[in-house]
């Protein structure tokens, strides 16, 4: 007891405390110091319009305590012993009937919710929670869920699927505005437009892979962003397209008057019905969706996708048609995000360029990435998570008694976004749900286990 070492012993510290101590003190120094030109001062003007600084030292400390709190939790913690890999085998029958229970409890729920809402907010009430915490997000699913094919399927990274999502919208606010045309006859058109356009980007990118076709997808959603900008002859510009006519119950409209929707089933007239219309119909969408990418998986195409995702090489040796396959990719998951941008001028009424930004990509790859590449329900809870937190945050304003009448919530976003990027990168790198059914198998089914799935693979 009485060496160097037993010092921590001594005064109580074990060697990880001591360990975690240190680390925790680095992690705090380094937040610090990058915290420091960004929270430390903030530029604000007065009255004369002239311009001084606000120092906001609270937030600097508040910043580098958090660091040091998390990376002491993340040392001292025990870690697990590595375990031999599991056998693949076969998972009990008792969790395919929890997953099947836990999918039609998930379909009832969604069925339900515009009814709970109501009945707890009133019509009134309950259109911000229908539209913000359901329309939304259910686009969001349907939008992770077209860009699931192209990246999680066919393993072809797309940096630009926001620009297929900005033609379908389009193409439904110019077809409306335009030539009178109503949404059902634009929902198909917008769909098959921004499938020609997948296309038109597949055929320039056929040998690229990797980083490469990122960059090359991420140039082709800014050259759609920078001509809905500057074609003013056509887009109106950044000024957009506004007065977009607004959905219709198969040619009955949600207005008050004896033509309207709720003469027609004999209703009181609200506007919540309208969204509760297009909750339902996005609802659809999504459900249609899901049903024909499992049906796909099983199809020759599917497992073409599958072969072209694990090694292109040996998918060209095999005999499959990669270009075929490449533009088939592309196409489907173009098609899904145009017929979304319909859905989404629809809501709006209103669309314009700053809504086709590369952040909304990032936010559309990442739930992909923080779901599951490939895995359908991994991407719904991750667009519940990221667009429905999202969403919350606009209802923190209780937080400007603690941070000041100038914090906002909402501007906190991407950062929650990018922690919990980082966070899954090291505790579950494959996504939340890291088990994925191969579409064909020799015998019996063998789900392939994060365990046993190499990067890449699986």
């Amino acid at each position: 007891m009485t060496g160097s070492d037993d010092a921590p012993a001594r005064f109580g510290f074990s060697p990880t405390l001591r360990a975690a101590s240190i680390e925790a003190a680095k992690a705090g120094a380094v937040m610090f110091g990058l915290a420091f030109p960004i929270l430390a001062y903030r530029t604000d003007q007065n009255f004369s319009n002239e311009l001084f600084l606000r120092s906001r030292w609270p937030a600097v400390l508040a910043a580098a305590l958090a660091a040091f709190v998390v990376r002491f939790i993340v040392v001292a913690l025990p870690r697990r012993p590595a375990r031999a890999p599991a056998k693949a085998e076969a998972p009990p029958r008792s969790h395919a009937i929890a997953a099947r229970f836990a999918g039609s409890a998930g379909i009832a729920a969604l069925i339900i919710f515009p009814i709970v809402m109501l009945a707890i907010f009133g019509p009134a009430g309950a259109q911000k929670w229908i539209d913000n915490f359901g329309v939304q997000i259910l686009l969001y699913v349907l939008l992770g869920w077209g860009l699931n094919i192209v990246v999680g399927l066919a393993g072809l990274l797309d940096l630009g699927y926001v620009a297929f999502y900005a033609v379908g919208a389009y193409a439904y606010a110019l077809l409306s505005t335009t030539w009178g045309w109503s949404f059902w006859v634009c929902l198909p058109i917008a769909g098959a437009l921004a499938a020609l356009w997948g296309v038109a980007l597949g055929l320039p990118v056929l040998r690229l892979r990797g980083d490469y076709l990122a960059i090359v997808t991420l140039a082709f959603g800014e050259i759609i962003r920078i001509v809905l900008t500057n074609w003013t002859a056509l887009t109106n510009g950044d000024a957009g397209i506004s007065s977009i006519p607004r959905i219709t119950f198969f040619g009955w409209p949600f207005a008050p008057g004896p033509h309207g929707f709720a003469a027609l089933f004999g209703l009181k007239y609200a506007p919540v019905h309208r969204l509760i219309f297009l909750f339902y119909l996005v609802l659809a969408m999504a459900l249609l969706v899901n049903f024909l990418t499992l049906r796909l998986r099983r199809l020759p195409i599917g497992r073409a996708f599958e072969a072209l995702r694990e090694d292109e090489i040996a998918c060209r040796s095999l005999g499959i048609d990669t270009v075929a396959t490449k533009l088939t990719a592309f196409a489907l998951g173009a098609t899904i995000a145009g017929m979304a941008g319909a859905l989404f001028a629809a809501r709006q009424n209103f669309v314009s360029p700053t809504s086709f930004t590369f952040m909304e990509s990032a936010t559309i790859l990442a739930l992909v990435v923080l779901g599951g590449s490939g895995s359908q329900l991994g991407v719904a809870l991750a667009a519940i998570g990221i667009i429905g937190g999202s969403e919350l945050l606009r209802e923190l304003d209780g937080l400007k008694a603690i941070f000041g009448d100038a914090f906002d919530p909402t501007q906190y976003r991407m950062l929650i976004v990018g922690i919990a990027m980082v966070a899954m990168m090291n505790w579950k790198p494959r996504g939340l749900i890291a088990i994925r059914k191969p579409s064909i198998f020799l015998i019996k089914p063998k789900p392939v286990v994060g365990a046993l799935a190499q990067e890449g693979h699986g």
